[in-house]
């Protein structure tokens, strides 16, 4: 569990101090700034909404959703007797991730974006469309635990009914 709450941790740090740097080098700027030109900029962006800027509630029923979620991950996590890397990585990266951006929706209202990657950004079927949203740290380390609860998800949680049938004599 140490494992899981050292990154748990470094996640929420790590999001809340670049967006803080973000706040202070971006916000009132007016401009991003690029890294690598025509791909990757530094871009301030403020999300009222959920992931790609989606909103379909109210900032409180967000903020509601989001404590729920998170406190689910969190007993799923503490009642299993998983305590291997691969499981608890994802479900670290997932929790501080949620928790970074719910501290924002308390603190602010909404959730500070600013990384960009430009990968389309013009008209298509007559529709202005910008193929990747302005994200975050925590949006980021979200995406990441996710992505690896479904690579792992067959060592993760193993069929029992798999399980069952190689017993079989």
């Amino acid at each position: 569990m140490k494992l899981f709450f050292s990154l748990f941790l470094l996640v929420i740090a790590a999001d809340q101090a670049t967006k803080k740097l973000a706040v202070a080098f971006l916000k009132d700027k007016g401009q991003s700034i690029s890294i690598i030109p025509d791909l990757f900029s530094l871009t301030y962006a403020e999300n009222r909404g959920v992931a790609f800027g989606l909103e379909f509630a109210p900032p409180i029923i967000l903020l509601l959703l989001t404590a729920l979620i998170t406190a689910l991950v969190l007993t799923y996590v503490f009642r299993s007797k998983n305590r291997t890397a691969l499981f608890l990585v994802p479900f670290a990266l997932i929790t501080g991730g949620g928790i970074g951006n719910m501290i924002d929706r308390i603190t602010l209202g909404r959730v500070v974006d600013f990384l960009y990657f430009d990968l389309y950004n013009g008209h298509l079927f007559g529709y202005y469309l910008s193929l990747w949203p302005i994200f975050n740290v925590a949006d980021s380390a979200i995406s990441i635990g996710a992505c690896l609860l479904i690579i792992f998800h067959n060592k993760l949680f193993p069929d029992g009914s798999q399980a069952a049938t190689n017993h079989v004599r």
